[in-house]
C-alpha cells in the first residue's frame, strides 16, 4: 500500500538500533471511553484533532539530506540496524550502575552518543513498538484495543516508506506476539524465532542464541543493497530464567541482571559479526529499549500499566560514522527515532509523524530541549495514562484517579506530588498536549471491554510487596 492510501507518515532506517519491549505490571487498571477517529475529542477521551504541540515539540517533514557519511566523505550509509532489548532499564553500567552486567554494551557505549535521559514512547512493548514503527503516539494509530493489541494495515509504518525507496528491510523477532500484531508491515524479510511457546503473562523461552544466528543469516544476504534491520531481543523480559555460569544472586533484580548479562554476550557476538562485514563501518547503530522494568518502586514489579520513571526511562545509544562519542543529558524520546532513521536513509517522514530527528544533535549541534510525551491508551487491561515532561517537571494523568506532578530534579524517585503554582502550570500544559493528540479509538475492544485479565495474572505472579510508597 502506498503512502497516499495510509493515514499517517513513516520512517526509514540505516542504523543499528537496540530497542527493548514487552509488558507486565503488578497492578490493574479501569476503563476509559473512546471517540470517532475523525472527530475532535475532549482531553478525557485522549485529545483533539489539532495540529501540533509547538515547533520544537513536534517536527514536520525535513528536507532530504545529502547521502554522505557524517565525516563529510562521499560514501553513503549502507544501512541502519535496530537491535531492541526487551525490558532494559536506563540504569545500566554505562550510566552508573555499579554491577558490570553488560561489558559488551558498555564498550559499545564508549563509541556512541549516549543519551542519558532517554524515554520510551509508552510503558510496554505493544504500545511502544507500534509508536516506534508508526513514528507517533499509540493513541494516534489504528489498533484493536486489546492489551496484546493488533495494528491495522492502514497505519503507515516507516518500513513502508523505506521499501518502495529500494531499501531492503529485515525484521527478526523473538516472541509469539510478533506473529500477529501487525508489525510485519513493510518488511522484505520478516521472521519470528521458531519453536517458541506463547504465554500472554510472561516469556518462558530462551531465544537469544537462535535469534542472533537468524540475524547473522539475514544480514549475510544484503549483498550490495542499502538496508534497514531490526532485531528485538527478548531474554531480559520476565520470567528471569537462569543461564549456566551467570549469577548475580537470587533476588528479582539479581536474576534480571543475569538475563542482561546473558543477552549482552549474544549482542556482542552480533557486534563482532557486523564489524567483520564489508559494510560494517558504513552503518549506523542505535541501542535503546521500548520500556524499563520495575523492582518494587511505587509498589510495582515488571512493567505495563503506569508511566513512572523506572518503567519509561530507557537506554539510547547512537553510533554513527564520523560522530564524536559523548554523553547528552537533554531528555529525548523514542518518538524521535523514526525521523532520525528516515533522515539517515535520505527519506522524508510522513505528514503525521511526530518527533524530531536526532541527526544534527548526534553530529554535534546544540539543540534545545523539548517536551517529552508518554502515551498509554486505554486497552482491555488499563485506562488511559498520559504524561508530559516540561523542563524538570512531570505530570502524569492517572485515569480516573486524577493527576500527579513531580519535580524530577529534586525528586527523581517520584515520591512527593507537588501542589501550588508548579502543579497548576503542568495541569495547563497537559491540557494543551491533550488537545494536540489525534486520538483514534480502538476498533474492537471498546467501552466495556476492560477486563484486567492480564493485569490480574501478572499481579498474582509478582513478588510480595510489603509497603507501597
Amino acid at each position: 500500500m502506498n503512502e497516499s492510501s495510509k493515514r499517517s507518515g513513516g520512517c526509514a532506517v540505516g542504523v543499528a538500533l537496540m530497542l527493548v519491549a514487552c509488558s507486565r505490571d503488578a497492578k490493574e487498571g479501569a476503563a476509559s471511553s473512546g471517540a470517532h477517529p475523525d472527530v475532535p475529542t475532549s482531553s478525557a477521551s485522549g485529545g483533539a484533532l489539532l495540529p501540533t504541540l509547538d515547533s520544537a515539540s513536534v517536527a514536520g517533514p525535513s528536507a532530504k539530506p545529502e547521502q554522505k557519511l557524517l565525516d563529510g566523505s562521499a560514501k553513503p550509509l549502507r544501512g541502519v540496524i535496530v537491535i531492541s532489548i526487551d525490558s532494559l532499564r536506563a540504569d545500566m553500567p554505562w550510566n552508573g550502575y555499579e554491577r558490570p552486567i553488560a561489558p559488551r554494551l558498555t564498550k559499545f557505549a564508549e563509541t556512541a552518543v549516549n543519551y542519558t535521559n532517554a524515554y520510551s514512547i509508552s510503558s510496554y512493548t505493544s504500545m511502544s513498538l507500534g509508536g516506534f514503527l508508526g513514528g507517533t503516539y499509540p493513541s494516534e494509530l489504528r489498533r484493536d484495543g486489546y492489551f496484546f493489541g493488533g495494528y491495522a494495515p492502514d497505519n503507515l509504518f516507516f518500513t513502508e516508506i523505506l521499501k518502495p525507496a529500494g531499501i531492503y528491510t529485515i525484521g527478526i523477532q523473538a516472541h509469539g506476539y510478533f506473529k500477529g500484531g501487525g508489525f510485519n508491515q513493510g518488511f522484505d524479510d520478516y521472521q519470528v524465532v521458531p519453536g517458541i511457546s506463547f504465554n500472554n503473562t510472561t516469556d518462558e523461552n530462551i531465544t537469544g542464541p537462535k535469534h542472533e544466528e537468524m540475524a547473522e543469516a539475514a544480514l549475510s544476504k544484503v549483498g550490495d543493497k542499502k538496508f534497514f534491520a531490526w532485531f528485538h531481543f527478548m531474554d531480559p523480559h520476565d520470567q528471569y530464567l537462569s543461564h549456566p555460569g551467570i549469577s548475580w544472586g537470587n533476588k528479582a533484580r539479581d536474576r534480571y541482571d543475569a538475563e542482561v548479562t546473558f543477552t549482552d554476550g549474544i549482542i556482542g557476538k552480533l557486534f563482532d559479526f557486523i564489524d567483520k562485514e564489508p559494510w560494517g563501518k558504513e552503518v549506523a547503530i542505535i541501542v535503546t529499549a521500548d520500556h524499563g522494568e520495575a523492582f518494587g518502586e511505587h509498589g510495582r514489579y515488571f512493567h505495563g500499566f503506569e508511566l513512572f520513571e523506572e518503567v519509561v526511562r530507557v537506554p539510547l545509544l547512537v553510533k554513527l560514522p564520523g560522530a564524536t562519542p559523548r554523553k547528552i543529558a537533554t531528555r529525548r524520546s523514542g518518538v524521535d527515532l523514526a525521523p532520525t532513521i528516515l533522515e539517515l536513509l535520505a527519506q522524508k517522514p510522513g505528514d503525521l509523524m511526530r518527533g524530531t530527528s536526532l541527526v544534527a544533535e548526534v553530529k554535534g549541534a546544540t539543540v534545545p530541549a523539548r517536551d517529552i510525551v508518554l502515551d498509554l491508551p486505554t486497552t482491555s487491561d488499563n485506562e488511559l495514562r498520559r504524561a508530559v515532561i516540561t523542563d524538570h517537571f512531570k505530570i502524569i494523568k492517572m485515569g480516573a484517579s486524577g493527576t500527579r506532578v513531580y519535580d524530577l530534579d529534586a525528586d527523581p524517585g517520584e515520591k512527593t506530588t507537588l501542589q501550588g503554582e508548579s502543579r497548576d502550570k503542568m495541569v495547563k500544559r497537559l491540557a494543551e498536549v491533550d488537545q494536540t493528540i489525534r486520538f483514534i479509538p480502538p476498533t474492537t475492544c471498546k467501552e466495556g471491554c476492560l477486563n484486567g485479565l492480564y493485569a490480574k495474572a501478572a499481579s498474582s505472579a509478582a513478588p510480595a510487596v510489603t509497603k507501597a510508597p
